[in-house]
């Protein structure tokens, strides 16, 4: 153990958001101390071992824009890479990779461990210190005091947590994991809301029970494309996924059996994720429908494990076994195993500023599922933008936001602390009101500066996207200078029929650039017209942004809004009135009285 006992920031766990957040913080040169309850499960994928998708993989290629590792780690492991959506607008391209979920556990620590400026402990965090509203360390179960200038809390799924199988339940964090007991009773007692939110995992089964031959091969795409830009040379070896069905039978099974599921039994308290439901409530919400998609995914290229994606449950163990030994190729299925439920306690995130820190207690942080979100991408990154202001505070700067119009990771946090969620939040493009804008394939236009402003992002990285850019222009300068019959090539290139490398195999453009390049040269001149329409919204949105309303407002001496409005307003506390807009229930009438209310009083001020 380091004999150092204070550090510039203490994050406790070491799940996607601390290894974000403490790399963040360390790589810019302060000492950071890392508490987890096992230092062999950093960055542990509890549930699908797979990076990315719809929306998510977008994320993911804003955190590597911005110098984070999760692309770096994904391209180092992955055992597939996909783009999804490719028949679909560039919108809502997404690309997601299947990771060795083993591999992916051991690049992320050895990473940790040779970050000079890290310190990692085992140990389990069941106190907070606080003195006069400001959090100045942490104790831990075996009675260690450490002090950190600031604090920022990631534990998962740990807080509280109770596994249940059927008629079983036992306290835990992950299967074969403690639970973190204390740290609850120490945030309520600090004045910090919590609630009870569930989730769950599916059976993993022997790869050698399976029936590959009679499933449905999946995969991946040749050649790959990595998932960030400073993976070089890129060449992977990549493993197949299957897909197959749950039928009319196993249905009729779990049916027959959901007084036995906790879910239906009553025994889980917790709200659970809509948008990745269990088979029992697959079955249950949609009774019309006789089969659900199951996608066989690999754990990894040295293990026998295969992930059952698509069947979470926590059925009793012996109803598991008999419901999918129904479905088609899991015949004689070997289950290693079960899958199960957890409960936990999350914080509800309208008690965070925008920069992750809490409202009640200051230099305190936090980030991924104790904010009521799901996913290992949405952990990451809250835990890159909880470690930004960290290191905006350590160097007495002000807190450090991205806005809606720049990265789908503003429209998350924003989603967060404007609006809250009753369930666990998930990220979908649906989500973006700019998604035009905010391509998977254009995260570092967006956000690179950013990363290289923090020093997450190398000199020589940073050279690279620039000589891209220029490149790019350069190409769409003479796309608009040459012409074919009575259109210039760009114009040419608008039509819906025409791709940008049939230009090239006519000969009637040559180009130095490469596949994601032309792809995005190409995306940017067909969809020039919507492009332009959403940077007038933009503009729209960032002259409400701009309006920003004092943090010290009294909302009680505002008149002619009503009592739900004027509470909201004083619990949410928005930066902005284009904040103020976002929040349910607050009118525009609303918004024009704020507006007059602010002026008011900063004339009365003067």
């Amino acid at each position: 153990m380091n004999p150092i006992q204070r550090y510039a920031a203490i994050i406790v766990g070491a799940g996607h958001a601390g290894v974000e957040a403490s790399l963040a913080i360390a790589r810019a040169g302060f000492p950071v101390l890392v508490i987890t309850m096992d230092t062999n499960a950093i960055a542990r994928m509890s549930c699908n071992p797979a990076i990315g998708g719809l929306a998510k993989g977008h994320m993911v290629r804003e955190i590597d824009a911005l110098g984070g590792e999760m692309g770096l780690a994904t391209d180092a492991t992955g055992i597939q890479f996909r783009m999804l959506n490719k028949s679909k607008g560039p919108a809502v391209w997404a690309p997601r990779a299947q990771a060795d979920k083993k591999q992916y556990e051991l690049y992320m620590k050895r990473v940790l461990e040779a970050e000079k400026n890290i310190t990692l402990l085992q140990g389990q965090v069941v106190e907070l210190l606080v003195k006069d509203g400001v959090c100045y360390g942490v104790r831990t179960k075996s009675g260690e005091t450490f002090f950190g200038e600031y604090v920022i809390l990631t534990t998962g799924t740990f807080l509280q947590g109770l596994i249940h199988v059927g008629e079983e339940n036992y306290p835990g964090g992950r299967r074969g994991e403690a639970p973190a007991v204390g740290l609850s009773d120490s945030l309520r007692a600090h004045g910090i809301d919590l609630v009870r939110f569930k989730t769950g995992t599916p059976p993993r089964l022997h790869k050698d029970s399976i029936r590959w031959d009679i499933l449905e091969e999946q995969k991946g795409d040749e050649p790959p494309l990595p998932f960030s830009y400073r993976t070089k040379d890129f060449k992977v070896e990549q493993l197949s996924c299957f897909m197959t069905h749950t039928n009319e039978k196993a249905h009729a099974i779990i049916r027959k059996n959901l007084d036995r599921s906790p879910l239906y039994a009553g025994r889980i308290a917790g709200i659970g994720p809509r948008y990745c439901p269990s088979v029992e409530d697959k079955v249950v919400k949609f009774p019309d429908k006789k089969s659900h998609q199951i996608y066989l995914e690999p754990e990894g290229r040295d293990t026998d494990e295969i992930y059952m994606n698509g069947f979470s449950t926590s059925l009793p163990k012996d109803v598991q076994e008999v419901a999918l030994r129904e479905i088609r190729g899991l015949e004689k299925a070997e289950i290693l195993k079960f899958g199960y439920a957890i409960e936990y306690d999350a914080a509800p995130p309208m008690q965070l500023k925008h920069s992750l820190e809490t409202k009640k207690i200051k230099n305190l942080f936090f980030a991924g599922q104790i904010n009521c979100t799901s996913g290992y991408e949405e952990a990451a990154a809250q835990g890159l933008m909880a470690g930004f202001n960290v290191i905006r505070k350590l160097c007495g700067q002000s807190e450090f936001a991205l806005d809606r119009t720049e990265a789908y990771i503003a429209v998350l946090i924003d989603d967060l602390v404007t609006c809250g969620t009753n369930e666990p939040y998930r990220m979908f493009t649906s989500r973006a009101e700019f998604r035009l804008l905010l391509r998977q394939d254009n995260a570092d236009e967006r956000l690179m500066l950013y990363g290289f402003q923090f020093g997450l992002i190398g000199e020589k990285t940073f050279e690279e996207f620039n000589q891209r850019l220029d490149r790019m222009r350069a190409d769409v300068k003479e796309l608009k200078a040459k012409r074919f019959k009575n259109d210039t090539l760009y114009q040419y290139l608008k039509r819906p029929e025409i791709r940008y490398k049939e230009l090239l195999l006519n000969d009637l453009h040559s180009s130095i650039l490469k596949d994601d390049e032309i792809h995005r040269v190409e995306s940017e001149i067909k969809y020039e017209g919507y492009i332009a329409q959403q940077k007038t919204e933009v503009k729209k949105f960032l002259k409400l942004e701009k309006k920003k309303i004092p943090e010290d407002l009294d909302y009680e001496k505002m008149p002619g809004i009503g009592r739900e409005a004027k509470e909201k307003l004083k619990k949410i506390r928005p930066e902005s009135i284009g904040h103020a807009a976002r929040i349910s229930g607050i009118s525009t009438c609303d918004l024009s009285i704020l507006a007059v209310f602010i002026e008011k009083t900063a004339k009365e001020k003067r």
